[in-house]
């Protein structure tokens, strides 16, 4: 192992990196969001939400374009709290705004001299192999590079593992929903997660940003089975959630809500998080898919 550094996440994903590369005790600081492992809750924060995490579906996303629109982040970033931690290392991303704290949000609080000796590294993940690639870049930018190749190289053994035991298994078309209003299809490594646990994504594209979508679009789609994942939300809040999809008059023509095979997942957690959990993620979306006697496990449960 390297020498220690001081290390700032301000981001989830990354910090359960950093937890995977058995640095978790370098971390000095970390953001509003980052809750796994339960150990980094003691951590200074350095960002908060410009909008209320605790709205509705769809109030969320009126403050978010509202925040858009006035040309604002999504996130203000703590400058001097952060300053005050002289970090080595922060971690940020750059690929999507809405989701988490960005490296712009991170020059802007800090500005460029207040910078300078410190490495910013952004990931920006679209795919399972870039994030896979991430951790490798997280790794060597802590100079635990062979430690990287150690997690990297497990990771894609439990998802080929996956793939293995799933082959030969009638193909379920599943529909992932990252956003429940408006409704928006899961795109970017979900569709991959699918298609490993043995299933055919019908929304959303891999290695693409999660598209909006309409509910036309989701009742031609036909899915056999439905997953709810809403971005930033837990299992509990999304089955509440859930009650706004109930309510249109488009849900009872779904195949998958006439067969009763609708679940909700812990999006939060799992993921929504491109990181060491998208291998969890595809382990429970291969039970959905595949034993659809079981009502419930860690992270999902079973709405119809």
């Amino acid at each position: 192992m390297s020498q220690p550094l001081r290390v700032v996440s301000l981001l989830s994903s990354s910090t359960e990196i950093v937890a995977a590369l058995g640095c978790t005790d370098w971390l000095v600081g970390r953001s509003h969001e980052c809750d796994f492992p339960a150990e980094v809750s003691a951590l200074p924060v350095c960002s908060r939400p410009r909008l209320d995490p605790s709205a509705s579906s769809r109030e969320i996303d009126a403050q978010v374009k509202s925040l858009l629109a006035d040309q604002l982040s999504i996130y203000e970033v703590d400058g001097p709290r952060l300053a005050s931690l002289k970090p080595d290392v922060i971690l940020t991303q750059t690929l999507c705004e809405v989701c988490a704290v960005s490296d712009k949000d991170v020059l802007e609080a800090l500005g460029a001299e207040a910078l300078a000796g410190t490495r910013l590294v952004s990931l920006k993940p679209t795919c399972l192999a870039e994030t896979w690639e991430d951790i490798q870049t997280v790794a060597d930018a802590l100079g635990v590079t062979a430690r990287g190749v150690e997690v990297g190289r497990g990771l894609r053994q439990r998802a080929d593992d996956l793939r293995q035991r799933v082959a030969g298994r009638t193909q379920p078309r599943v529909a992932c929903i990252e956003w429940l209003s408006p409704l928006m299809s899961a795109g970017n490594w979900v569709p991959e997660l699918v298609e490993a646990a043995g299933g055919v994504s019908v929304v959303g594209e891999a290695g693409r940003h999660s598209p909006w979508l309409s509910w036309e679009e989701l009742l031609a789609s036909d899915p056999e089975v439905m997953v709810l994942m809403p971005c930033g939300f837990d299992l509990e809040r999304t089955c509440d959630e859930a009650q706004t999809m109930l309510a249109d008059p488009c849900w009872t023509e779904l195949r998958a809500v006439r067969d009763g095979r609708v679940y909700a997942v812990d999006g939060n957690q799992y993921f929504n998080r491109p990181g060491p959990m998208l291998v969890e993620s595809a382990e429970m979306l291969a039970v959905i898919f595949h034993e659809p006697e079981m009502k419930a496990g860690i992270g999902w449960h079973k709405l119809l």
